[in-house]
């Protein structure tokens, strides 16, 4: 077992596992973050944000995400390395764009652009929410942060983080154009009509990822 962890499938097989489980949270972050453009009085957000944050099943699943983030990370810098050192010399191409996509020969660099932005991301709310939290609100009896006024007043106030937030959305939609199908190959889902299927899924699935948190502080910047 321990050899197949350090093999480079190995490897690749924990990027695609750590992989589809965050691309899972995502769609869960999301669906929870548009209740923010659904409900102006900020009830509708603070009961998601609030049952994210007191449901034991999450409170098991926080620490293996923030573990899953991790390996993710780690392993896509060891793979690229590795990568790396096994082509020394760059062979020139004539049009690599032939053979793969601007988003497949770019994902280290995506990805490590999307870090920038979960970590200005965590700072911003998470760590808030989580060990600081600046208000509280009583909703049918139960005490609970009032996330909505820390989400609403920052992206009403500062429209250079509104900017910055829609840039993260798009990135991580050009990084999952590829990581979503990718992912799939690796674990086998590989032959000729599985790949076209995944490949149009993994677009829809990353235009709705970019669209649907960009939508958010845009509603922000022009509605509010």
């Amino acid at each position: 077992m321990s050899k197949f962890l350090t093999a480079s499938i190995g490897k690749k097989f924990i990027m695609s596992i750590t992989g589809i489980f965050l691309m899972m949270f995502i769609l869960v972050h999301l669906t929870i973050n548009l209740l923010l453009i659904f409900d102006d009085t900020g009830e509708l957000f603070n009961k998601g944000a609030h049952f994210m944050a007191t449901n034991p099943v999450i409170k098991i699943v926080e620490p293996l995400l923030g573990l899953g983030f991790m390996i993710h990370i780690l392993w896509s810098f060891v793979i690229s390395y590795q990568n790396w050192r096994a082509r020394p010399i760059r062979y020139a191409k004539s049009n690599p764009g032939e053979s793969s996509t601007w988003a497949s020969r770019n994902m280290l660099i995506l990805g490590a652009l999307v870090l920038v932005f979960l970590v200005t991301h965590i700072i911003n709310f998470f760590w808030i929410i989580k060990f600081a939290p600046d208000s509280m609100e009583s909703i049918n009896g139960t005490n609970m942060e009032n996330t909505y006024k820390l989400v609403s007043e920052l992206f009403i106030e500062s429209i250079p983080y509104c900017i910055v937030y829609i840039i993260g959305a798009i990135l991580l939609g050009l990084h999952l154009t590829h990581g979503f199908w990718s992912a799939f190959q690796t674990l086998g889902l590989n032959n000729k009509n599985w790949m076209k299927r995944l490949e149009w899924i993994a677009k829809i699935y990353a235009v709705i990822v970019a669209v649907g948190f960009s939508v958010i502080p845009l509603y922000f910047m022009l509605v509010k």
